[in-house]
C-alpha cells in the first residue's frame, strides 16, 4: 500500500524541500490551493485533494479537506479491525502523515486598518480540523504543524525512529498550537462584542524565553509574551548588550517601563524591587537621570533605569559611574554605546517609548485562580481636583503634585512620595500603615522635605501622616481624600498653612 502524506500551509517556509524528502522515501503527496502550486512549481510529484475527494474545492476554498475520505484516512485507528475494515469497504487510502498550519489569524489582526471580512476570513476551518483529527490518531499518524520540525521527521522517518512517544510530542504541539489559534480568535470575538469578563477567559502567551531560575535559584521560570501586547513591551525590546535578562530584571523593567510612561517631559526613572528609588524629570535627559540618581544615590545601585529620550554621551557618562543592572532608551547614539559597552555586566536595551496603549487588562495569579482587572491608567486632570483646604497650592505646588501623584501611582502600597522641582525625594514603600511609609519618606528626604509636597496612594484614616508631613515643613499634599476623619487632617493643614488637594481617585497597588 502507498504510503501518503498530506501537506496544506500558510506558512510555505521549505515546504518544497521537505515535500522532495517525503517523496524521496517513497510517500505519494496530497495537497491544496496554494501548497499545491508551490511543490508542482518545484516538479515534485503531488495530487491535489479533489483528485482523492472527487469533489471539487468549493466556496473560494473554505471547503477543500472536509470530506471523509480525508477525514476518515486521519481518524482510522490502524489498531481496529473493523476501523480497517470500514476503510477498505469506502475504498479510503490511510494517510500517516499530516503537515498542516493556519491561516494567519495573528498577523492580520495585526494589520493597520484591517476590515471585519479579512479577519473572518482568515479563520482556519479545515487546517485545525486536519491536525486536531490527525494529533488525537498520533499513534498511528506524524502531525507536524511547525516547519523547525521538518528535518528532525524526515530523519526519523528514515532512521525509522519516530516512536510513538515522538509522535505523540509532535501531537501536544499541535494542541498547544491550536488552543493558541483559537483563545486568538475567541479574543477578537470577545473584545469586539464589548465583553470585560466573560464567564470562561483564556488568554495566550508565546514564550519569549527560558531563564535560568525564577526569583530565587531553587525556582525554574520562563518569559512569555501576550501575543495581543501592544505599545511597549518589554517582549519586544532590542537588547544591544549584556547576558539574558532575568526574571527579576524582566519584572524590574516592566515596573520601570509602566512608570516612565507617564511622563512627557525628559524624564528617568530609577526602580528597584519594582519600586522607584528616584524619578526626575527636566529639560534634557542628562539632568533628568542627575535628578533621579540624587534621590537616592544609595538604592540605585545594581538598579534599573529608564529614561524616554536617546542616551547621549553626557548621560552615558553618568550612567558608566555607577553599578547598574539595566539601562532602558528609545536609542542611544555610538558614542554613548561606546561607552556603557564598556562595562560587561550592564545590559542595554533599545525600546521605541510608544504611550499609545489599547486598554488592556493585568492578570495576577492566586492559589488555584487568577485576578483579572483593567490595568491602572487612570489620569488625573485639573478639573478634577477639589481644594477642601483654606490656602490651595501654588502653580508651582501644583506641578509638583502632579509629578508626585504619578510617581506614587506605581509604589507598593501604602505608598507615600514627597517631591520638589520634580524630582522624588522620598519614598515610603509598601508599609502596613500610612504613617510607617510617611516616616520612611521623611526621613529619606531629610532637609529636602522642606517646602516640598507629598503624595499619597490613598486617604488619610487619620490625620498623623498630615502632623508628621506640618513637622518636616512640606507645604503641599495631594491625596484621594473621602474618609471619615477627613476634617481631621483638613484641620491640621489649615492650622500649618497646607495647601490640599483632592483626586477622587485611588492608587492602590500591591
Amino acid at each position: 500500500m502507498t504510503k501518503r502524506a498530506l501537506i496544506s500551509v500558510s506558512n510555505k517556509e521549505n515546504i518544497e524541500t521537505f515535500a522532495k524528502g517525503l517523496v524521496d522515501l517513497g510517500y505519494e503527496i496530497i495537497s491544496t490551493g496554494g501548497t499545491l502550486k508551490k511543490i508542482q512549481q518545484a516538479n515534485i510529484p503531488v495530487k491535489a485533494v479533489e483528485a482523492v475527494t472527487d469533489f471539487p474545492e468549493i466556496l473560494d476554498g473554505r471547503v477543500k479537506t472536509l470530506h471523509p475520505f480525508i477525514h476518515g484516512a486521519l481518524l482510522a485507528d490502524m489498531e481496529n479491525p473493523s476501523h480497517k475494515e470500514q476503510l477498505k469497504n469506502h475504498k479510503i487510502d490511510p494517510i500517516e502523515i499530516v503537515v498542516v498550519n493556519l491561516y494567519p489569524f495573528k498577523q492580520t489582526l495585526a494589520k493597520e486598518g484591517v476590515s471585519e471580512a479579512e479577519i473572518i476570513e482568515n479563520i482556519d476551518i479545515g487546517g485545525p480540523t486536519m491536525l486536531r483529527a490527525a494529533a488525537k490518531n498520533f499513534k498511528n499518524i506524524t502531525v507536524v504543524v511547525d516547519p523547525s520540525d521538518y528535518e528532525q521527521v524526515l530523519k526519523g522517518i528514515e532512521k525509522n525512529e519516530l516512536t510513538v512517544e515522538k509522535r505523540k510530542e509532535l501531537a501536544s504541539k499541535v494542541f498547544r498550537h491550536t488552543a493558541n489559534y483559537d483563545a486568538m480568535i475567541a479574543g477578537y470575538f470577545t473584545e469586539d462584542s464589548g465583553m470585560t469578563f466573560p464567564k470562561t477567559y483564556t488568554p495566550t502567551f508565546e514564550r519569549v524565553q527560558t531563564l535560568r531560575y525564577g526569583e530565587n535559584p531553587h525556582q525554574e521560570a520562563a518569559f512569555y509574551r501576550d501575543v495581543k501586547s501592544s505599545g511597549m513591551s518589554l517582549a519586544t525590546a532590542e537588547q544591544l548588550h549584556g547576558k539574558e535578562l532575568s526574571f527579576n530584571n524582566i519584572q524590574d523593567a516592566s515596573a520601570a517601563l509602566e512608570m516612565i510612561a507617564e511622563y512627557n517631559e525628559p524624564a528617568a526613572v530609577a526602580v528597584k524591587h519594582m519600586n522607584p528609588c528616584g524619578i526626575g524629570v527636566s529639560t534634557n535627559i542628562s539632568s533628568a537621570f542627575a535628578k533621579a540618581y540624587e534621590a537616592d544615590s544609595t538604592s540605585i545601585f545594581g538598579g534599573i533605569v529608564t529614561c524616554n529620550r536617546e542616551i547621549d554621551v553626557e548621560t552615558a557618562q553618568q550612567l558608566s559611574e555607577i553599578f547598574l543592572e539595566i539601562v532602558i532608551a528609545p536609542s542611544f547614539t555610538d558614542d554613548a554605546l561606546e561607552i556603557l559597552t564598556k562595562k560587561k555586566n550592564i545590559r542595554l536595551l533599545k525600546l521605541p517609548m510608544d504611550h499609545t496603549e489599547k486598554k488592556s487588562k493585568r492578570i495576577s495569579t492566586v492559589k488555584g485562580g487568577i485576578l483579572l482587572q483593567d490595568r491602572d491608567t487612570g489620569e488625573l486632570t485639573t478639573d478634577q481636583l477639589s481644594y477642601p483646604t483654606k490656602r490651595q497650592p501654588t502653580e508651582k505646588e501644583l506641578n509638583d503634585l502632579f509629578f508626585a501623584w504619578k510617581a506614587v501611582k506605581h509604589v507598593k502600597s501604602n505608598a507615600i512620595v514627597l517631591a520638589k522641582d520634580k524630582q522624588t525625594i522620598g519614598v515610603g514603600a509598601g508599609q502596613m500603615n500610612r504613617i510607617g511609609a510617611a516616616n520612611i519618606a521623611i526621613e529619606q528626604a531629610k532637609q529636602k522635605a522642606q517646602g516640598s509636597v507629598l503624595a499619597s496612594d490613598a486617604f488619610f484614616p487619620m490625620p498623623d501622616t498630615v502632623e508628621a508631613a506640618a513637622e518636616a515643613g512640606i507645604t503641599a499634599i495631594i491625596q484621594p481624600g473621602g474618609s471619615k476623619r477627613d476634617q481631621d487632617s483638613i484641620d491640621v493643614c489649615d492650622k500649618h498653612g497646607i495647601a490640599m488637594v483632592y483626586t477622587g481617585m485611588r492608587h492602590f497597588k500591591h
